[in-house]
């Protein structure tokens, strides 16, 4: 039990790993004091209830940091960022890159649900797809009700069969050692969709599945309707803290071109408040 990981050295890791990963200034030192404080003096064996009461305190400055506690685990503490490791193109194409639903209605409301961000690389083809069965339809909904999120490029690629056929800059993402800008793509002549769109968003909608719908919200391309999301507006990256407990930490923070600032903590708020039985209908009235 004396070699036992306790929770003021697992704290301890956590915050090193912040002062290198997150970018100066004052979220990040308030972030590191109120864990410091919280959890600082703690000498008792690390638990999954533990990781649970850090993140939960984390959440009240940053709300995108997770730990996952791992009984079993022997891989060994990582001393370098790792990054994202590659997808399984299989696993992806055999969920369709998170394109779970297409669906023409009897208005002639599309509806398509896209549940995940997969590299656009391979989600393309999907979206493509997709954006292919909606040319013709009255109206378009993007249901991202269950998007956790993943790649600004392919978020930066939808965005803009919606935005328009000429590249436009979203966002940029702020590093500590440098800035990184995402824009839609320039598109052949009459590519996008012009019909009337909202987006359907909810407590499910997290980080680029929110930013998603914010940068659409922000140049009032689209009505966005359901529930407040989390408010997630960091990029993270995975960081192995101990052999039994792996962390997602941020590493970046996003900036919209439009607004100078994001929806960290305050989440994307919708045009249209709905509760989820009656969101589509809600969606379908707000575009008419």
């Amino acid at each position: 039990m004396s070699d036992a990981l306790v929770v003021r050295d697992l704290v301890e890791r956590l915050t090193g790993w912040l002062q290198r990963l997150m970018p100066p200034g004052a979220r990040r030192d308030a972030l590191i004091d109120v864990l410091t404080e919280r959890f600082g003096a703690v000498d008792t064996p690390v638990t999954g209830a533990d990781c649970v009461a850090i993140e939960r305190c984390a959440w009240t400055v940053s709300r995108h940091i997770e730990l996952t506690f791992e009984p079993g685990g022997t891989d060994p503490p990582d001393t370098v960022s790792p990054g994202w490791p590659d997808p399984d193109p299989n696993v992806v194409r055999a969920r369709a890159a998170g394109v779970s639903q297409v669906r023409r209605q009897p208005d002639g409301t599309c509806l398509i649900s896209v549940d995940d961000l997969d590299p656009l690389s391979l989600a393309q083809p999907y979206l493509d797809a997709a954006f292919a069965l909606a040319q013709g339809s009255a109206r378009i909904l993007i249901d991202l009700r269950a998007n956790g999120g993943g790649e600004p490029a392919t978020v930066a690629y939808i965005a803009g069969r919606l935005l328009g056929d000429t590249s436009t800059q979203l966002s940029e993402v702020v590093y500590p050692d440098r800035r990184r800008q995402w824009w839609t793509p320039d598109l052949p002549s009459g590519t996008s969709l012009r019909q009337p769109a909202a987006v359907l968003v909810g407590p499910g909608t997290f980080s680029s599945g929110e930013a998603l719908a914010y940068h659409l919200q922000s140049r009032g391309r689209v009505v966005v309707v359901g529930e407040t999301t989390p408010g997630a507006a960091d990029h993270i990256t995975p960081i192995r803290l101990a052999p039994t407990v792996l962390a997602l930490l941020p590493e970046a923070y996003v900036v919209d071109t439009i607004t100078n600032t994001n929806w960290e903590g305050t989440g994307v708020i919708p045009d249209v408040i709905s509760p989820p039985d009656t969101v589509i209908e809600t969606a379908v009235a707000a575009l008419r």
